[in-house]
Formats: structure tokens, sequence, C-alpha cells
């Protein structure tokens, strides 16, 4: 059997904001946007680039208690994580963005990470996983 997650529903407020945010500010790839009459909703995906895992749906908030997650999505607890090969080179390009940085970089056993918020506040670890990181392999 093989299985995998395709998409993470991101609650997100507007969704050309999100765009312009996961596009220009994290340089992700907009892999789809497609209006969906029946439900008058977009249906809009983006992946960091040169990803072959799982993507992220950002769907509006259509409802006043979905409005209530928006940017706080995990309790704030960092909600998502971000792997890169090559940290400082992305750590350095999301500061002359503007990406606001909540913890600083460190070293830990499993590689170098960084706490960042996006446009709503949802946390998000970057990070470099260690060559030999069970994660780093399968993803490699």
């Amino acid at each position: 059997m093989k299985q995998s997650i395709v998409h993470i529903a991101l609650v997100v407020k507007d969704y050309d904001d999100a765009i312009e945010f996961y596009t220009k500010k994290l340089n992700f790839e907009l892999l789809e946007d497609t209006y969906q009459p029946e439900q008058d909703k977009r249906w809009v995906v983006v992946a960091p680039p040169n990803s072959n895992g799982t993507t992220i749906l950002l769907a509006k908030a259509s409802k006043p208690e979905q409005e209530d997650f928006i940017g706080n999505q995990a309790g704030g607890r960092v909600f998502l994580f971000l792997n890169t090969d090559d940290f400082w080179r992305d750590y350095n390009d999301m500061l002359a963005k503007g990406i606001e940085f909540v913890r600083p970089p460190k070293e830990a056993d499993y590689g170098t990470v960084a706490v960042f918020k996006d446009l709503y506040g949802n946390l998000w670890d970057l990070l470099q996983l260690n060559p030999d990181h069970p994660i780093s392999i399968r993803t490699s």
C-alpha cells in the first residue's frame, strides 16, 4: 500500500494577499488557481519551488467560525515546516523581504532552524535537516 498527504489546507483571509505572500516572499510556485462556480470559491494551491511533496491549499475562510482560526491554526505552536537545501540563503532572502522571525537561527541535533510568521501570524520552522536525519534521507 502506498499513500501520501497531498494537500494541507491553510485558512486565509484573502486569496490574492495569500498568493502574493507565498509567491513573492517565500518564492513558492502557484500551481493552481481555479474558480469553482458551484461553491463560489477558488481552488488555490501553492508549493515550495522544485517540491514534489505535499502542497498547501489556500482556503479562504467562508464562515465566521473559520475566520477565528486565521493565523492561529495550531494554537500558537509551529504549524508548518519548510525544509531547505540552503538555510542561510533562504533565511537572508526572507529577512530581506521583510519576513518576521520570532526565534533566531540555532543549531540543533537535527539541523539548523529558525521560526518565522506568515502573513497572518501562523508559525513556521525554516529548517535545513542534517543529511543523516531520517526525513532528510526520505525526501532527497
